[in-house]
């Protein structure tokens, strides 16, 4: 699997479980002749619960197993993992990476007419105020308001993303933002863009909803093409790993990912 050639390796991208196929859909239409490996760690799902040293042990194996395949990028397609250990990873690995925090950030900052933004996530994304530090970072006079929505994320597993259930969740959860008065809306879940259209109608049609997929992926082309390591045609090699059921994985991620998905390996990721 490692390849001789650095051009003909993978790109490695890793999730708590199926939300990153929406980044992996992107990056599929961004570079379609690109081999891609994804992991996806069902075993330990959810990691939005979870506290930042248990998310980053995690991500740490994540990343050797997809290093150890001869990946020649690693994307974070995690917001919770990239939120809690994208720098320690990037001082253990030496292999380019990203996540998905930036990307969403800076699309945000650029977007927003009204300098007041909203942030949704799980509860570790929101407490790690990952966003928020780097939206300031960029523009220190942005104003960010966070709320965690920990219940999009087995709604959207289970598909029911245009119910009543979703559109009773949305309000209860989106309500808080009309006092705020923001123009534009953070996803910082990769579960959320299933969720996108009764988040548009909770939030109301004048907020611009930002997902990080599509930045990300232009992101990973973009750096691909610097290092002159990115395939030009198509028809890459598209391989799947989860470190539980994989049929499990098949059922709820084909919607994500937008196809059918094939190639599906369980392995152990041992802690």
């Amino acid at each position: 699997m490692h390849g001789g050639d650095p051009l003909n390796r993978a790109i490695g991208v890793f999730d708590s479980g199926v939300g990153g196929l929406t980044v992996l859909r992107e990056i599929i239409k961004a570079l379609p002749s690109e081999d891609c490996f994804y992991l996806g760690d069902t075993a330990r799902i959810p990691y939005g619960t979870k506290s930042k040293e248990t998310v980053t042990g995690f991500a740490i194996k994540n990343t050797e197993f997809l290093v150890s395949l001869g990946i020649k990028f690693l994307v974070v397609a995690c917001n919770t993992a990239a939120a809690a250990g994208l720098d320690r990873i990037a001082e253990r690995f030496d292999v380019p990476t990203i996540g998905v925090v930036l990307p969403g950030a800076e699309r945000a900052a650029r977007v927003t007419k009204n300098g007041r933004l909203g942030v949704i996530g799980t509860r570790a994304t929101i407490l790690s105020g990952a966003y928020e530090r780097e939206i300031v970072r960029i523009d220190p006079v942005i104003k960010v308001f966070q709320q965690p929505c920990p219940l999009f994320v087995p709604l959207a597993e289970e598909g029911w993303t245009e119910d009543e259930i979703a559109h009773l969740t949305a309000e209860r959860y989106l309500s808080r933002f009309a006092d705020h008065s923001i123009d534009t809306l953070v996803l910082g879940c990769t579960h959320y863009p299933l969720l996108k259209g009764v988040i548009q109608q909770a939030v109301g049609y004048d907020v611009t909803l930002v997902d990080s997929a599509a930045p990300i992926a232009w992101d990973v082309k973009k750096r691909l093409d610097e290092m002159g390591l990115k395939r030009d045609g198509s028809g890459g090699v598209k391989r799947f790993f989860v470190t539980d059921d994989p049929d499990s994985f098949k059922r709820v991620g084909e919607p994500f990912l937008g196809c059918r998905i094939d190639d599906v390996k369980h392995v152990d990721i041992v802690m």
